[in-house]
């Protein structure tokens, strides 16, 4: 459910909705409850909810910590493997002068395939699905490498490490497929922890003490914000290819430049 938001629900209406929705209900759970026990209303303590709300309050500080800190470090795994991928073309386009210009031409031809229709796919391949545009430039790519006839030792080296470079790019492109593919985001026992742990900050927030109305409403209206973002980001962070926060196809880009001077 939550991919199917972050998928299909902008980012800022996303964030906007449950900051309406959490704030919007926990209100009127508030005004309920200062209704039905006038003792709140008239500014009476709660003596269990001051003892307890600081400690929900901080172990849900450090769940969240948590759970930002560990989504975060997914979306930073899915960026530098593309980065890896990116960082491979480059390294294949600036060693293809090396082979002579009528393998540098073909070798620039299938490069700028395979980066246009890398980016291009780039849309599905959120998902873990490729395009068989795709597939065919990749294909391409390694017959023109495997056709290549070195004529000297220079040019052996430099095959060697072209052929390296293209199955780190190979390696890198499977990586993210697969990462894409089974990313599911977190198992729904833990979203049970995090609603669960959210619940508890938002009614124990209600309940706290409530001396003077206007600070109360005002607490639980900002704990309601804070509770919102929180959840939004842990959705948007933990689909490392999709929403707000996820890698970008531009470092498939990055050997476009390169190749412009091989022409």
């Amino acid at each position: 459910m939550a991919r199917w938001f972050v998928s299909n629900v902008p980012p800022w209406l996303l964030l906007t909705g449950l900051v309406v929705v959490i704030s919007g209900g926990t209100a009127a759970v508030q005004v309920l409850v200062r209704h039905r026990f006038p003792h709140l209303r008239a500014g009476g303590r709660n003596e269990v909810a001051q003892f307890v709300y600081p400690v929900v309050g901080l172990i849900y500080g450090f769940l969240m910590g948590f759970m930002v800190l560990a989504l975060w470090g997914q979306v930073t795994t899915a960026d530098q493997t593309t980065r890896t991928e990116g960082a491979a073309a480059v390294q294949l386009a600036r060693s293809a002068e090396a082979f002579g210009k009528p393998e540098a031409a073909r070798i620039r031809q299938n490069l700028l395939a395979y980066g246009h229709a890398a980016t291009a796919e780039w849309p599905r391949a959120s998902a873990g699905r490729t395009t068989p545009e795709t597939e065919d430039a990749l294909h391409r790519l390694h017959t023109t490498y495997e056709s290549i006839a070195p004529r000297n030792d220079s040019q052996r080296a430099f095959l060697t490490g072209s052929l390296a470079s293209l199955r780190d790019l190979t390696s890198a492109r499977t990586q993210r497929l697969l990462q894409a593919r089974t990313n599911t985001g977190p198992p729904l026992a833990l979203w049970l922890v995090i609603f669960l742990n959210s619940g508890l900050v938002l009614g124990f927030s209600v309940v706290f003490d409530a001396q003077q109305p206007r600070l109360h409403y005002g607490m639980v209206a900002t704990v309601s914000i804070l509770v919102a973002a929180n959840l939004f980001l842990i959705a948007e962070l933990a689909y490392p290819y999709l929403g707000q926060f996820a890698t970008s196809p531009a470092p498939l880009d990055a050997d476009f430049p390169v190749l412009s001077t091989l022409g």
